[in-house]
């Protein structure tokens, strides 16, 4: 018998909807080749003793920004390269046309080749990419971005039907450089996606993804809070409430109940959010709806940040401990489908000071497990099946990569992180290997790190440091 080309021995491996089993992994080609009571350490070519380490499906960080702020390739080298101090194995990006990312419009069919372009040699996991189609003939090509290009799913931003009839520094362009950004926009999304769903979707889950904001009633918000005075944090949590969720979200709900879709609410930070999510399972009984939520919903407040100047502003906002609790409540109810990053590299210069010119977003793909099996298994008892689910099996599932990603079984993808449970470790900006120069979750500390991630096969990440150049390959789907 052929050797194995890595045997991992003695950990407890943590199996998505089963629980810990005590085993011996054999890797080959990549791939896991065996899970098994014992493997004999003279048929590995490479050992790794883990007999005091937990075994996890790597991560598949599903909300994740590249590009947005930076070029495609310094982004995805950097930031990549992060996402392995968390234990992530699989990114998958948004991208739209517009302001931002490549500051143009234009087909998908020139477009995502570019894209593609740019992230391959530079990414240090396997990645894929979501896509916004944002004026009528880029939905035409929805149907060659499913069958050519590998794209799954697609997304829509609500809050951004107020601002294309803004003027901007384009040349006097919108900011989305669209025709029509509307509901009936949206529609036309929907209705294109759950077509080809219908025809491809048992090779994998196509979907829309929805950022809920009602545009309307942040504009008047906004007006009232800068009349006020308020200022800080505070004030973008009462400029953009948790309203403007509840009431977007049940438009999304009604448009994907008509079309038949799956819909993906994105980012849900409000216990409003998280209601109003529930309650569109009672209102159209049947409809295909999953929920995310993000690290920083659940483990940040706007009061316990204040005075840290615009790094955490992000949209939504990061809002109050209730809401958080909220949230957390949903995680241990299992009304909550999967938790990502939502990881967005923006540099502390385009932050600056002031509330309502700071760039939105900062990054959090570094803090994957460690967040989650400190803030969630240590102190709230979730189970680590639970987070292996939450983290990488549910979000490879819903994105179309399952079983390939997501998975510890034999024929999956080697992708693993394997974790010292009792690792503890206070968040400094330097730890995060990221390009930002600073982090919301400064002075956090964490019980429960990666040690060693591995991608297919291949060790990319040990003991604090990268390991080898980017390998990283592109993910088509949906996989089969």
């Amino acid at each position: 018998m052929d050797k194995f080309d890595k045997v991992i021995l003695g950990g407890s491996a943590i199996i998505p909807n089963h629980g810990p089993v005590q085993c011996d992994i054999g890797i080959k080609n990549g791939k896991i080749s065996a899970i098994v009571d014992r493997i004999d350490s003279t048929e590995g070519n490479e050992i790794i003793d883990a007999s005091d380490l937990i075994i996890f499906p790597g991560a598949v960080d599903c909300h994740a920004h590249i590009g947005i702020y930076r070029s495609i390739q310094e982004d995805a080298r950097s930031e990549t390269a992060s996402s392995l101090v968390g234990g992530v194995t699989t990114l998958l990006s948004y991208f739209r046309t517009g302001q931002h990312y490549l500051n143009k419009t234009g087909s998908y069919k020139e477009i995502i080749p570019e894209v593609l372009q740019a992230t391959e040699g530079n990414a240090y996991v396997d990645f894929g990419y979501h896509i916004s189609p944002m004026n009528s003939d880029q939905v035409d090509e929805i149907e060659w971005m499913v069958k050519e290009a590998g794209i799954s799913t697609f997304k829509f931003f609500m809050f951004y039907k107020g601002l294309n009839l803004s003027a901007s520094s384009t040349g006097g362009k919108s900011f989305t450089m669209s025709d029509s950004y509307d509901l009936g926009h949206l529609y036309s999304v929907m209705e294109k996606v759950a077509k080809l769903n219908a025809e491809y979707g048992n090779k994998g889950i196509l979907s829309v993804s929805v950022h809920c904001e009602h545009d309307e009633i942040i504009k008047q918000f906004i007006k009232r809070v800068k009349a006020s005075g308020l200022d800080g944090l505070r004030a973008y949590h009462e400029a953009r409430p948790s309203l403007s969720e509840r009431i977007a979200i049940h438009e999304a709900g009604a448009i994907a109940s008509s079309t038949g879709v799956n819909v993906n609410l994105l980012h849900l930070t409000s216990a409003d959010a998280l209601k109003a999510s529930m309650e569109l399972e009672t209102i159209y009984p049947g409809i295909k709806v999953r929920r995310e939520v993000t690290l920083h919903a659940l483990g940040l407040t706007y009061d316990a940040l204040e005075g840290q100047g615009m790094g955490p502003k992000v949209n939504p906002p990061i809002r109050t401990k209730q809401d958080a609790q909220a949230l957390w409540d949903g995680v241990l109810k299992g009304q909550i489908d999967w938790i990502a990053s939502d990881h967005a590299c923006a540099p502390a210069k385009i932050k600056g000071d002031e509330l309502w010119s700071a760039a939105c977003g900062f990054g959090g793909t570094s803090l994957m497990y460690p967040f989650m099996i400190s803030e969630g298994h240590h102190k709230r008892g979730v189970a680590l099946e639970r987070i292996a689910e939450l983290l990488s099996t549910n979000p490879a599932r819903a994105h179309a990569c399952y079983p390939q990603k997501g998975s510890l079984m034999v024929g999956a993808d080697a992708d693993l992180a394997l974790i010292d449970l009792e690792k503890e470790q206070t968040i400094t900006t330097e730890i995060l290997n990221s390009a930002q120069e600073y982090t919301p979750f400064e002075g956090m500390t964490l019980k429960g790190w990666p040690v060693q991630t591995i991608l297919r096969g291949k060790t990319v990440y040990k003991d604090g440091h990268v390991v080898g150049d980017p390998q990283g390959e592109y993910l088509k789907r949906p996989i089969s």
